[in-house]
């Protein structure tokens, strides 16, 4: 198993940050950029007061306050899961029309004190629905079914999620 000291970083470009110089524990902090979730030709969520999540090895994590997510377009899913970081996470389904879309979001009702901030805003996996955006740009979902970052051309890694990376 490859240790984090052992992984190959992919080098770092103009304008761009690497995941591996990202905290752990992770960091919170605001972002103006424009978010957006679409889903079977509607917008799920779109918020230029949106929060990210850093941490060591991951993709950011974007969060949308509820108000700028269509909450008739998410209905609650069943489980939970807990992070060590930021408390007991609930999930919700997309449903638009006839189409339904299995947890492609979750929240944290009361997170840890560290992420209070986030309380009741809503996180999305990226693979789970038609298209996520940053600015305009399409992401990349990040590998794996369990976490939740968006690849954008502005972070290097390689990122945790795929095949053989569990032990970073």
């Amino acid at each position: 198993m490859a240790s984090p000291g052992s992984i190959a970083r992919e080098p770092i470009g103009a304008g761009q940050e690497s995941v591996w110089d990202y905290p752990r524990p992770p960091r919170l902090e605001r972002t103006a950029k424009t978010l957006r979730v679409d889903f079977a030709g509607e917008v799920l969520a779109q918020t230029v007061r949106g929060y990210r999540v850093l941490e060591t090895s991951h993709p950011p994590v974007y969060y949308f306050p509820p108000d700028d997510c269509d909450l008739d377009l998410l209905a609650p899913s069943s489980g939970s899961t807990h992070c060590e970081f930021k408390g007991q996470a609930v999930y919700y389904d997309a449903v638009v029309g006839g189409q339904r879309a299995g947890r492609v979001a979750w929240s944290y009702p009361e997170p840890d004190e560290a992420f209070a901030p986030v309380r009741g805003y809503f996180a999305f996996y990226a693979g789970r629905v038609d298209a996520c955006f940053v600015d305009g740009i399409r992401v990349r979902p990040q590998e794996g079914d369990f976490y939740g970052g968006w690849i954008t051309p502005e972070v290097v890694g390689p990122f945790k999620g795929g095949p053989g990376t569990w032990g970073w």
